[in-house]
């Protein structure tokens, strides 16, 4: 924008306006913001961006970047609903979108998936749990999801791990603890400490089941990684895509609460959704379609399946392999 002529012309120095301060004040802010938000893992500025069009021309054929969100390929991704999200590709976890992919907020239930490795990694599947949790006292009291354990059963920690996965049981969550970490403190140590092993930089757990808590906090780059670790687990891989599973017991089958299962084009092989007032709507979500296998992490939304099937249609439809 040019300036006004009379800008250019000698006159007496005049003092700054309250507008031009404030001006030159939101210079400065966005400028600052901007640096805050640039991505720092290798993405290449965008040589051209237009807020009003959908493709968007990247320096060197990397990743675009506009407004804090990084991606692969030329046209932009749709807006999601979601605080933070991030598209990886297997098998080398090359991502190909991330929006804010670090911010640390709650998990919600994908917490489940850090307990269900620390499960395989520390006991026998076949290994039978005596039961002392009572999943009507967990809903009276905190509104949980259940698988509904009852004190004095016994089931296989197998059976445990589908009603911590399927139904997002926060009761099995609670069990499961209790038998491998003698109590539920310690089990939350060594979820921790799979954090750490995994490379989880902006993740902290405080409980094994997700309901919000203060030390509380994962990122969505981080569970895209918890994801990947348990679909490289087969027994848990086969867990979090079965849609259903029956319990060794005289109770009901237990159902995957994660819609995205059966419903989606494309082969949907887990993993897990979660909710809380604090988290709002979580998903990490994996699609196998034609020879590729993507993932999608979303954090704070409203609407987690919009968020995450619009995502795999744009990767799917608009960027290449990247491993």
């Amino acid at each position: 924008m040019r300036p006004p002529e009379h800008w250019h012309v000698r006159q007496r120095r005049r003092q700054p306006t309250v507008f031009s301060l404030v001006a030159a004040c939101s210079v400065v802010f966005l400028a600052v913001i901007t640096w805050q938000l640039w991505p720092t893992s290798g993405a290449r500025p965008a040589e051209t961006v237009d807020s009003g069009s959908s493709v968007v021309e990247c320096a060197g054929g990397g990743l675009c970047v506009s407004t804090g969100i990084a991606y692969a390929g030329a046209v932009a991704p749709p807006a999601v609903r979601g605080a933070s999200a991030v598209v990886a590709e297997e098998p080398c976890g090359a991502e190909l979108y991330a929006k804010y992919p670090d911010a640390r907020r709650p998990p919600a239930s994908l917490t489940k998936l850090a307990t269900a490795l620390v499960a395989v990694d520390r006991a026998s599947l076949d290994e039978q749990v005596l039961i002392d949790v009572n999943s009507a006292l967990l809903v009276a009291s905190s509104g949980s999801t259940v698988m509904g354990l009852e004190p004095g059963e016994t089931l296989s920690m197998r059976d445990l791990l589908y009603g911590l996965l399927l139904p997002s049981g926060n009761d099995a969550a609670i069990a499961i603890a209790e038998d491998v970490g003698g109590t539920i403190p310690s089990f939350v140590d060594l979820m921790n400490l799979k954090a750490r092993e995994l490379g989880l930089e902006n993740t902290h757990f405080a409980n094994p089941h997700g309901l919000d808590e203060p030390g509380l906090y994962t990122s969505a780059r981080d569970m895209v990684v918890l994801g990947r670790a348990v679909l490289a687990d087969p027994e848990l891989a086969s867990m979090v895509r079965a849609q259903h599973y029956q319990p060794s017991w005289d109770g009901p089958e237990v159902w995957n609460s994660n819609e995205l299962v059966g419903l989606y084009q494309g082969e949907v092989i887990g993993v897990k959704i979660g909710y809380t007032e604090g988290a709002g709507q979580t998903i990490v979500a994996a699609v196998e379609r034609d020879g590729r296998r993507l993932l999608v992490s979303v954090l704070g939304s409203w609407d987690r399946y919009a968020d995450v099937i619009s995502l795999f249609e744009w990767a799917f439809a608009n960027t290449q392999p990247a491993c």
